[in-house]
């Protein structure tokens, strides 16, 4: 018997994933949708583990995701709303409002479809947590990534918002802002080796992060640990986002510490 259930967006690979394994191994019912029926079909296995191919942008899937898991567990305990798009042309290229417009379906419109989904499942079970994945992006400007910062500056303000509408009711709403992390969509970063290096000298912990890494902050947000928690986004990037930039931070030689 599962000891409560959730519903993850963007589960088919990367962090959200992570997410997925993570509270089943903890004993969690998990509802995992995402669009890659591919990719999900990599998380079947686990008893407690069931599968929805669905577009986070569509009302209409983020209604099933959350039904699916009060029809096979019972209830609802926590959203973890992971699903993501980036990528744009520069501002004044052909198809940049367009490109724009599906990345905000996703990263912010999807984010609204998710939470009004969840809502009122997690009111019947009296109470509850959803977690947004947004990024560091979303706390600092970036070059060549002006629609992903600012969908995911969106978030992060919808996170804020949304949590003071419903912290009377004991619905918790936060976010992580991960840093760089080793997934399949950061893959060909971290194949060039100069671009990669580069990256990872800006970072003072001088690593990539895990999926898991991301997943356990992601596990705490969505637990009774922090229970007195709302409205927060919190930085998961080895420090990235606590300097300013204008200095590198200090290196060493050897293995990062973890």
């Amino acid at each position: 018997m599962v000891s409560g259930s959730v519903v993850v967006t963007g589960a088919a690979a990367g962090i959200g994933a992570a997410c997925v394994e993570l509270f089943a191994q903890r004993g969690f019912g998990v509802v995992a949708s995402d669009v890659s029926e591919e990719g999900l079909g990599k998380l079947a296995g686990h008893p407690d583990v069931v599968t929805l191919v669905g577009d986070a942008g569509d009302p209409a899937a983020n209604e099933a995701m959350v039904a699916l898991a009060v029809e096979r567990f019972g209830r609802l305990d926590a959203a973890v709303l992971n699903a993501g798009l980036g990528g744009a042309p520069p501002i004044e290229a052909p198809g940049a409002v367009e490109s724009l417009d599906a990345i905000y379906a996703v990263n912010v419109r999807g984010l609204v479809l998710g939470i009004r989904a969840a809502v009122p499942a997690l009111r019947a079970t009296g109470g509850g947590a959803i977690v947004v994945t947004s990024s560091g992006a979303g706390l600092r400007g970036d070059p060549y990534t002006w629609a992903y910062n600012t969908t995911k500056a969106a978030a992060n303000n919808l996170v804020r918002s949304a949590a003071l509408d419903y912290a009377f009711e004991g619905i918790r709403i936060n976010a992580v802002a991960p840093g760089l992390t080793e997934t399949p969509r950061t893959a060909g970063q971290r194949a060039d080796p100069v671009l990669a290096a580069a990256l990872t000298r800006r970072i003072p912990m001088q690593r990539w992060a895990q999926a898991r890494e991301q997943a356990e902050v992601i596990w705490f947000l969505a637990s009774p640990a922090a229970s007195y928690v709302t409205g927060v986004t919190i930085p998961v990037d080895g420090g990235l986002t606590a300097s300013n930039g204008i200095l590198l931070p200090p290196t060493y030689h050897g293995e990062p510490p973890r």
